[in-house]
């Protein structure tokens, strides 16, 4: 409409001149050579619904013409797209790169290629070119618009308020209204106009490619996202439609995925005529066939669909593009095709080569847009307007602009990985070339899962700083899931009626703010460590090379979120109070912590919001010792290192109460025979294994250490995986002996209590001396505290002494999975705790030790690699409760694996085990080795301070740091 046609383009709003008439190529760029012959016109639409016309010879493969059209946009990560078409039979498919085009397109002068985007990653931080992600903006613009991109009413007006910020900037009621009234990006637009103007209304401020990044993080987690789908029916004549993604083959029906089957369980897919034939990996504990069978209108259709499934297959799951098949010397059987391009993999790399490689010339426009807080190309609602009116090529692209001519100079360089050609280098009014180009976002979310390339991670700012920020980033998103089990949790036990509504009300009311509050700073944190890892350039150093600002102003907006954390006590006790008078109750709660999500104890995680404020202010102490007074981020860290240490010191005595009453009722959770374990006054002091002294010999026992008394257990032949508890001795008027001489035991001492004396030994002299030590504390704390003295044992046990241990043997680790021969279930109960660890290594840990673990908390990506293995796994690695927890990516619900440390070294490879790379540090205990790469010195120093905190004796600390 005219309305639309006379709005400002982003451009126009930044200040950019009308025409430019330069080339959009970097220096040095050429389009790819064309083969000999006769030429033929093809006619492409890009995205934003222009038409560019391409000459190219007729014997050109389909690589040159989809070369040729990167080439024309400057495109880095073009190997994510791909040019589409209708063929003779009214289908669909897209253009092969290995045929020539004239196998392909019967009547190529009537026939309209469209550029499309083929590969949709999992991740939009996966692209790392913010031209690629305004593509995909646009690609998912028409999905919108034409009704294959579903969703609810509200993510659909948010998404169409991101596209109109891009398209006409920040809000202002009239013109937005105007806007939408003139054009429609959803098919049913008009019910939705007040709810997209509410949306746009809060995006004041956003640049069009913040808006870019936004859409595509709100489009990526629909369940329509990218997807394609092709009609079929399955053995019963149910309609069904087929699709396929990075994980593997969808079934859909209608619009709802009710089936996926992952690459990983996938053995061979195939056609044979109609029939599309799925051959699954043998798996005893599936219900599905050995093959799935799927009708499809016609074989030309299976082969379509088959032939998107193997590109999707190698473009994902391969490390680099698969290697022709030999011709057969006489008959060949099925089909020849194959994946031809870059893998995602080698997209990835090969950008970041490209971005190493430093900023190009800045023409006055690129500093407008930088000096408008952009950071990368300049963007409007015409595409073409900056883009495609401007480019002319030697090679063939026809364009109306009247600035150059066929006599402009050229130089050579790589485009998409092809060669591409410069125009002039200035354009004929005199002005500077504007090489759009976009250093933006990273590769934090990137699936490499082999060996990095030292160039690629030179290609990262280097600064100090930027690791500290980026640590905070990695940690984020770790604790944003780990709100998230909380609100799982919440909406799992909210809606059973035996849970009462003031434990509804005070998990809701804490948690559900606190996950929407830090959800939308992780996404400030993302978008910021995204600018910067961009090319350091030096007029945007200043602006976006910094984090103080960003944590400033959320940690003002967290604080009235914080009031009431020293509540959070209350949450566990009220839980258990619920849990001891419901059955059913206790029984969901017990369910949920069996599930993978919960990785740690559920009660560990209600007090996370608080040990999240220590780390923050960890940071924050960090980013200022490093900063210099006169650094432009200096102040802002210095300011927001004054609000939350106030915070942090008001909740500090609360938190250490609060971490006591946690730890007991965890520990209630692990035995057998205490009624009244969490009591006030009641304080955790130490657990551990010692050898127990008796009639027969030394055995194995459990011993827990409270400031008022010690309990020694062992492990019950039972499917709880609970320790049971043999007697108790009183700490009021205990004294302790050195007994190695007297029993000739080593490291053997005596607790001589009122009524009782017990004979211990520890696995070391280290152990026994943090036991003595921590004895001889907790008995003068009992002298003069006023704590407990109710009685711990049930009436079962009321002597103080083991039945001398005839009936309960110590428990071997394999006992774990002997049969069990009662008549009545056992309660499961999860037997990976810290008490179950100690009981397996032989160690013990205290309370300052948990307490130093829970200020250690740190996530990232590191490399893995095992003893015997040659290459490197990258995984995402969690760092809490002295484990480390391993996931594919950050992306993950729940862990592939977990490493408990206690017991382990870490120490530095030594130059005979041949370990030829930066950053590495050793874990070995017994014969178990591993070895974990780093990105950086940086956090090559943080990843061994947290994990020695894990594996060095609490009193030993300081030798370390």
């Amino acid at each position: 409409s005219a309305a639309a046609e006379q709005l400002p383009t982003a451009g126009q709003r930044l200040g950019a001149p009308e025409t430019l008439g330069i080339s959009t190529l970097d220096p040095g760029h050429r389009p790819p050579a064309m083969p000999p012959g006769r030429h033929v016109t093809i006619r492409v639409r890009m995205l934003d619904d222009t038409e560019e016309l391409f000459d190219i010879s007729q014997k050109a493969s389909g690589k040159v013409l989809f070369d040729l059209v990167c080439s024309h946009m400057n495109l880095i990560e073009g190997d994510y797209f791909g040019l589409e078409f209708q063929n003779h039979q009214k289908m669909m498919v897209w253009l092969d790169h290995i045929k020539p085009i004239i196998k392909q397109l019967r009547r190529p002068k009537h026939t309209i290629l469209r550029f499309s985007v083929k590969f949709f990653p999992p991740d939009h931080a996966q692209l790392l070119e913010e031209l690629t992600r305004y593509l995909f903006a646009l690609q998912i613009k028409q999905d919108l618009s034409c009704g294959r991109l579903t969703c609810n009413d509200s993510s659909a007006a948010l998404m169409v308020s991101y596209i109109i910020q891009s398209e006409i900037g920040d809000f202002e009621e009239s013109q937005c209204r105007s806007h939408l009234l003139n054009n429609n990006y959803i098919p049913d637009q008009m019910p939705l106009i007040d709810k997209i103007m509410e949306f746009h209304s809060k995006n004041i401020g956003q640049t069009p490619a913040e808006s870019d990044y936004r859409l595509l993080e709100v489009a990526r987690r629909l369940e329509m996202y990218g997807i394609r789908l092709h009609p079929a029916k399955d053995r019963e004549g149910t309609k069904l439609s087929l699709s396929v993604a990075h994980t593997g083959v969808l079934v859909f029906q209608g619009h709802t995925k009710i089936n996926a089957f992952n690459w990983s369980k996938v053995r061979k897919l195939s056609f044979k005529r109609k029939r599309f034939l799925i051959k699954l990996r043998p798996d005893l504990n599936s219900s599905y066939q050995d093959t799935l069978e799927f009708l499809m209108p016609s074989r030309d259709c299976c082969k379509v669909f088959w032939k998107i499934c193997v590109e999707y297959h190698a473009f994902f799951r391969l490390f680099e593009e698969p290697k022709p098949k030999p011709k057969p010397v006489l008959f060949s059987r099925g089909s020849s095709f194959r994946f031809s391009g870059r893998t995602q993999k080698q997209v990835i790399e090969y950008s970041g080569s490209v971005q190493q490689s430093g900023p190009t010339q800045q023409s006055p426009f690129y500093l407008i847009c930088a000096n408008a807080h952009r950071s990368a190309l300049c963007r409007h609602a015409s595409f073409s307007h900056l883009i495609t009116v401007t480019v002319w090529f030697h090679a063939g692209v026809v364009s109306n602009s009247p600035h150059l001519s066929a006599s402009s100079g050229h130089s050579h360089g790589m485009v998409n990985g092809q060669k591409s050609l410069e125009l002039c280098g200035h354009s004929p009014d005199g002005r500077l070339p504007s090489p759009l180009t976009s250093p933006l976002l990273n590769d934090a979310c990137s699936v490499r899962t082999d060996d990095e390339d030292e160039v690629r991670r030179k290609r990262f700012p280097t600064d100090r700083a930027y690791f500290i920020a980026k640590e905070l980033l990695t940690t984020e998103r770790t604790y944003v899931k780990d709100l998230e089990v909380v609100t799982s949790f919440q909406s799992a036990v909210g809606q059973d009626e035996a849970t009462p509504d003031s434990l509804k009300d005070a998990v809701f009311s804490a948690f559900e703010p606190l996950h929407k509050f830090h959800t939308g700073f992780l996404r400030e944190v993302e978008q910021r460590l995204a600018l910067w890892e961009g090319r350091s350039n030096a007029h945007i150093k200043g602006d976006y090379q910094r984090i103080g600002d960003v944590l400033l102003k959320n940690l003002q907006g967290l604080k009235p979120l914080t009031a009431n954390l020293n509540k959070q006590s209350e949450i566990l006790l009220e839980l258990e109070k619920a849990c001891k008078a419901s059955r059913r109750l206790e029984t969901l709660c017990r369910d949920f912590e069996l599930q993978k999500v919960c990785y740690v104890p559920l009660n560990v995680f209600i007090l996370r919001p608080l040990h999240r404020l220590i780390h923050y202010k960890q940071i924050l102490e960090r980013l200022c010792k490093h900063y210099p007074a006169t650094h432009v981020d200096f102040r802002d860290c210095r300011a927001a290192l004054a609000d939350v240490s106030e915070v942090v010191d008001q909740l500090q005595g609360s938190l250490i109460k609060m971490e006591n009453v946690q730890k007991l009722l965890e520990l209630k959770k692990d035995l057998i025979g205490v009624d009244n374990l969490v009591v006030p006054g009641r304080e955790f002091i130490r657990l551990g294994c010692l050898s127990k002294l008796s009639g027969k010999g030394l055995q194995q026992r459990m011993f827990f250490l409270f400031n008022d008394v010690i309990l020694y257990t062992s492990r019950g032949m039972t499917a709880t995986n609970q320790f049971k508890v043999h007697g108790q001795l009183l700490l009021h008027g205990m004294t302790i002996r050195e007994s190695e001489d007297e029993w000739g035991v080593p490291h053997a001492f005596t607790l001589v209590g009122q009524r009782q004396s017990v004979v211990v030994a520890a696995s070391s002299l280290v152990e026994m001396e943090k036991w003595m030590e921590d004895l001889k504390v907790a008995i003068e704390m009992a002298k003069t505290s006023n704590g407990p003295s109710s009685e711990l044992l049930t009436s079962s046990l009321t002597d103080n002494k083991c039945p001398e241990d005839s009936s309960m043997e110590a428990e071997s680790e394999d006992d774990m999975t002997a049969p069990h021969t009662s008549l009545e279930k056992p309660t499961p109960h999860r037997g990976n705790t810290m008490v179950h660890v100690c009981w397996h290594r032989n160690t013990s840990v205290s309370m300052v030790d948990f307490s130093i673990a829970v200020e250690n908390q740190l996530s990232g990506n590191l490399l893995r690699k095992f003893k015997n293995s040659n290459g490197w796994q990258k995984l995402w690695v969690v760092f809490t409760n002295f484990s480390l927890f391993f996931y594919k990516s950050h992306q993950d619900d729940y862990p592939l694996a977990s490493l408990p440390l206690l017991g382990y070294s870490v120490t530095v490879p030594s130059e005979s085990e041949n370990i030829h790379k930066d950053y590495v540090f050793k874990l070995h205990f017994k014969s178990h080795v591993y070895y974990f790469r780093s990105e950086s010195e940086y956090t090559f120093e943080r990843w061994m301070e947290v994990i020695r905190s894990a594996t060095v004796p609490s009193s030993r600390l300081l030798v370390y740091f």
